[in-house]
């Protein structure tokens, strides 16, 4: 199977947004993937509402937006609304995670949970059959261009044994320092979507370098 490539849109140039969205039309880029900080679960701020709906008129792929926020129940439909077509929260940030998900699921979009990179696949044991995505950040959440966390190999094929005991259909996503180096590796663990941001926006041909992604198998 072919990995699912998300680039993410937080690396593109913000000033030339518009046509940043029309390269990843143009490319084999499968999602866009919409990173949303509040300043507060991690350091920075990124986009808001207005953002996501100018990026949604012109993106003819489907977005999966990160919620890097706290109390992300208070806004699911919003995002929704906005143009979210998978909703990611963080399992650190959501009491009542089960709730939460079927709170995204209610409004029609895909469910996925976040983990930080110190916390254990083993924690969601109990909710994994409900979720449509597990996102393993593998860096720090908050800033981009951050190195590759290598403890990452072992807790892809963590979760992708739980998910097959536990008989769940969620797909794994790896999100932070994704390149052509770990990409493998990280597909032989189990992987099924790649996010990456610099690695593609900071590209001399992002085209070509999503197009690079996508061949891996």
């Amino acid at each position: 199977m072919k990995p699912i490539i998300a680039p993410s849109v937080l690396a593109s140039d913000f000033a030339n947004l518009q046509s940043e969205v029309e390269m990843l039309n143009k490319s084999q880029a499968d999602w866009l993937h919409i990173d949303i900080m509040d300043g507060r679960f991690v350091p920075n701020i990124s986009f808001g509402f207005p953002v996501m709906e100018a990026i949604k008129r012109h993106a003819q792929k489907p977005m999966d937006v990160h919620l890097m926020i706290v109390e992300p129940e208070l806004y699911i439909e919003q995002f929704r609304a906005a143009g979210a077509d998978t909703i990611t929260v963080h399992f650190e940030a959501c009491t009542h995670l089960h709730r939460t998900l079927q709170q995204i699921k209610a409004t029609g979009a895909k469910a996925g949970i976040a983990l930080n990179p110190h916390t254990s696949v083993n924690l969601l044991e109990d909710v994994i059959a409900d979720a449509d995505m597990v996102c393993l950040m593998s860096v720090n959440p908050g800033f981009g261009g951050q190195k590759f966390i290598q403890n990452t190999y072992r807790k892809t094929e963590a979760l992708k044994n739980l998910i097959i005991q536990q008989n769940s259909q969620a797909l794994i996503e790896i999100d932070g320092g994704v390149n052509q180096q770990n990409a493998q590796a990280l597909l032989e663990k189990g992987a099924d979507v790649l996010v990456a941001g610099s690695f593609v926006f900071s590209a001399a041909d992002p085209i070509q370098t999503i197009a690079d992604l996508k061949s891996i198998s």
